[in-house]
């Protein structure tokens, strides 16, 4: 197969191709190490350098090439440019899919770059895209909409988000889940205090943390409050805390906080292995109530034990560990949480994808769509 993928470059607080990070790197590299001719253009909402960049595997026995195109470069918009450059790329690629990724705007582009070449087009969803402040702009969420309920195919990171797609897009065209994956040489388990020495964390305290977006539409102030709550309790409780976050933001202070501010991608399983308990924090809203957070498996991958908002695809995958879940912006559940795990950690068991694997069933999925003689 020759697969095209459209997506923006900054997603979860990374880069794309800087920090060689995430969905949207990690699949299409599997894709074209199973053997698949894999191009993408990654449209950057951010001054980055431009032009073509080489990604191949840790391995070197496979890789892709990324077009990276500047949404404004010298004050000039860029949307132009990126539309001539990707019907070039169109024209002489002639993939047999276009994976249109990452956001409202890019699914109704590639929707309409697809039909302009004739050539089938899969929208993937990893999150509400609905949600998005970008989707607000007037008359975006119609064609966002129209794009779905008519590609050639829709894949979805979470069951809940497959569900919400059935109810809000009625298709007659095939949707799939493609969960996450994680790269199991970053992510395993670690000795703790091996962990601990590496980041300078202090051997013998009680640290709980986040690694992720720090920000309050995730509900990470919750985490704070629950902070101080158990260290105005317990002198060994500690906080680490690793992501990128918004201006504003009022951040305990003290000893026992240790923030690492934009960690690099490959520390982030050390952090996790240093944690007794790291805490995945999410509102009750239209976003978490469809979200899947990418830490869940990286956390379950180092075998570190965690507790997590009640909320959306976390409570689906916790409810045999009900002692793991804390009602959401709630920091007195969450601080309760916290001390029953610290407490008496309850073990939890449950599978985590790799990377290969979701791209083994994403190539499938879009074989499925490219054997359907009957779809237009």
């Amino acid at each position: 197969m020759r697969i095209l993928v459209l997506t923006k470059r900054q997603y979860m607080g990374k880069d794309l191709l800087d920090d060689r990070f995430g969905r949207f790197r990690e699949l299409p590299l599997e894709l074209a190490r199973l053997g698949h001719t894999v191009s993408g253009i990654t449209f950057s909402y951010r001054y980055r350098v431009e032009g073509a960049f080489s990604d191949v595997t840790e391995s070197g026995d496979a890789g892709i090439t990324w077009h990276s195109v500047n949404l404004r470069n010298d004050f000039r918009p860029g949307i132009k440019r990126y539309v001539r450059y990707a019907r070039a790329i169109m024209q002489n690629f002639q993939p047999n899919i276009v994976w249109a990724c990452s956001d409202a705007y890019h699914a109704i582009f590639g929707y309409g770059l697809a039909r302009q070449f004739q050539t089938k087009c899969v929208i993937d969803l990893y999150d509400n895209f609905e949600a998005f402040k970008a989707s607000r702009i007037p008359g975006v969420l119609t064609l966002f909409r129209k794009s779905v309920r008519q590609a050639d195919g829709v894949t979805c990171f979470s069951t809940r988000l497959a569900d919400y797609v059935a109810m809000a897009y009625p298709r007659s065209f095939p949707t799939t889940v493609i969960e996450n994956g994680v790269r199991t040489d970053l992510f395993y388990h670690h000795d703790r205090t091996d962990s601990r020495r590496a980041l300078g964390l202090p051997k013998n305290a009680k640290i709980i943390g986040t690694a992720g977006a720090l920000d309050r539409s995730r509900g990470i102030d919750t985490l704070f409050r629950a902070f101080d709550m158990l260290a105005a309790d317990d002198s060994q409780i500690h906080l680490a805390l690793a992501g990128p976050r918004k201006r504003g933001l009022r951040f305990p202070k003290g000893l026992r906080v240790h923030d690492f501010q934009n960690l690099p991608h490959e520390k982030v399983g050390a952090f996790i292995n240093a944690l007794d308990l790291a805490v995945i924090c999410y509102r009750d809203s239209a976003q978490g109530r469809y979200s899947f957070p990418q830490k869940a498996y990286e956390i379950l991958a180092c075998q570190t034990p965690f507790v997590a908002a009640a909320v959306g695809s976390m409570k689906d995958l916790l409810k045999p560990y009900p002692a793991a879940l804390f009602e959401p912006e709630d920091p007195a559940s969450l601080a309760s949480a916290i001390r029953s795990q610290l407490q008496n950690p309850a073990p939890i068991d449950i599978r985590v994808p790799t990377w290969r694997q979701s791209a083994e069933r994403l190539g499938s999925f879009f074989q499925e769509v490219l054997d359907d003689e009957n779809r237009h």
